[in-house]
């Protein structure tokens, strides 16, 4: 990654593409202040030093017939240190986890997945969660209602 000088202007550009990322060079380079090369320089430079991770398009889950969201706590057998890797590699390829994150306390991993209904996501617990080698015990809770759901940054002033 290159160490580049990160300024007022570069903070304009990433919170501009974190609200509107399908937005033009163009509406980037008057948002930004900058004449659509200079623009175009920097976005390019911001991207190729990583602090543009990727793009990716939101869904809404409600029109694919997801409606269940649910947040599910992972406590592993003491001992298997060698199935922790063999668990990340299945939940990464596993479509109904959205997030997975290795965590501190009394369990091991928090996932966030989603699912058409309570009987899916019944049957994603019972039947592929809870048969992964390791896996000693899960906790969920369905969400009831979501409020605010962002990948947007804070950004640095």
């Amino acid at each position: 990654m290159h160490e580049i000088e990160f300024d007022r202007i570069d903070r304009k550009i990433l919170a501009f593409l974190q609200e509107h990322g399908r937005a033009s060079n163009l509406e980037l380079a008057e948002a930004a202040g900058l004449s659509p090369a200079q623009c175009h320089r920097r976005h390019r430079r911001l991207e190729e030093a990583g602090f543009i991770a990727g793009y990716e398009t939101r869904l809404a889950p409600a029109r694919l017939d997801l409606h269940v969201v649910a947040f599910i706590l992972v406590a592993m057998e003491k001992g298997h240190i060698r199935d922790l890797s063999k668990f990340t590699d299945l939940v990464m390829g596993m479509p109904e986890v959205l997030e997975c994150y290795s965590i501190t306390g009394d369990f091991d991993f928090m996932i966030k997945v989603i699912a058409r209904d309570l009987k899916g996501l019944s049957h994603f617990l019972i039947d592929k969660l809870m048969r992964m080698p390791g896996v000693d015990s899960v906790r969920s809770s369905v969400c009831l209602e979501e409020f605010k759901c962002t990948n947007a940054l804070p950004l640095p002033e």
